[in-house]
């Protein structure tokens, strides 16, 4: 048995765009009616969603029936003691690819990749701890140890104004495969919460965008618009979730009710007793 190769990686790295969606509904039955669409990956939250590590595990192992859509976990924190532990969990179950949110400075992106990492025979200064656990098929995969490193894609969320003072830095980390622009938290940090799409903002974005890409990361971003998606795959995103599996059900619905709640009424004035 061979570990798997995080093709997802390998197509950022190359600037290959990936078109991704958020999942927050927490359902493994959700999750594999979103990846049945074919995106190329899927971004499990665990931030702002009542995800914790059951749920998670249960839509990796839904996902693995869908291998050309890539799962991606995003972690409640991934900051000290407790950062630690969360990354090793995460990873230990299967996750190959972490979006870390909050990373306001490169001190922080550093910890994190050690903790995303296993010591290796160099010396190459990580400290996640051995398990046999189902990343590794319980020991199932002999030369996971020595691999693992390898296949781990981090990407580290910049959502705010402390994170732009420092990206330089933080996107020039070793071990950081990408950067992720937060819109709705940075909208915040610049004094314009709740509107991403105020022209502070996506002057921010832009100039992250070109810090990033000079640096020789990847970048991406979420965001539900289609004008706004297409207008940051043209900048150079190399990974962009285009839709929400909530903000979908929301719209959807919300739709579906307005239209028959309209055409009742008008039927119902237009009936005669």
């Amino acid at each position: 048995m061979h570990i798997n190769v995080n093709q997802f990686k390998a197509e950022i790295s190359g600037k290959s765009a990936q078109i991704g969606l958020w999942l927050s509904l927490g359902s493994a039955y959700t999750t594999e009616i979103c990846a049945g669409a074919g995106f190329d990956w899927v971004l499990i939250d665990g931030e702002h969603t009542p995800n914790d590590l059951q749920s998670i595990l249960a839509q990796l192992q839904v996902l693995a029936g869908y291998p050309d859509t890539h799962p991606v976990a995003r972690l409640p924190m991934g900051h000290g003691r407790i950062g630690e532990m969360l990354i090793k969990q995460y990873l230990d179950i299967g996750v190959q690819t972490l979006l870390i949110p909050m990373v306001d400075t490169a001190e922080q992106a550093a910890a994190i990749v050690r903790a995303a990492r296993y010591p290796q025979d160099d010396g190459g200064g990580g400290i996640r701890g051995i398990a046999g656990a189902r990343a590794s098929r319980w020991g199932r995969i002999g030369d996971y140890a020595k691999r693992a490193n390898q296949e781990v894609c981090l990407l580290l969320q910049a959502e705010s104004v402390a994170a732009l003072q420092n990206l330089d830095a933080i996107a020039a980390t070793e071990g950081v495969d990408g950067i992720f622009i937060g819109p709705a938290d940075l909208s915040a940090s610049l004094g314009h919460v709740g509107n991403p799409e105020h022209p502070v903002v996506q002057a921010a974005i832009a100039d992250a965008f070109q810090r990033v890409h000079r640096v020789g990361k990847a970048v991406g971003i979420l965001t539900p618009q289609e004008a706004m998606a297409r207008r940051y795959l043209e900048m150079g995103a190399s990974f962009v979730a285009v839709g929400l599996d909530t903000s979908l059900l929301v719209q959807g619905t919300s739709i579906l009710i307005k239209k028959f709640k309209a055409e009742a009424s008008d039927l119902t004035q237009s009936k005669t007793y």
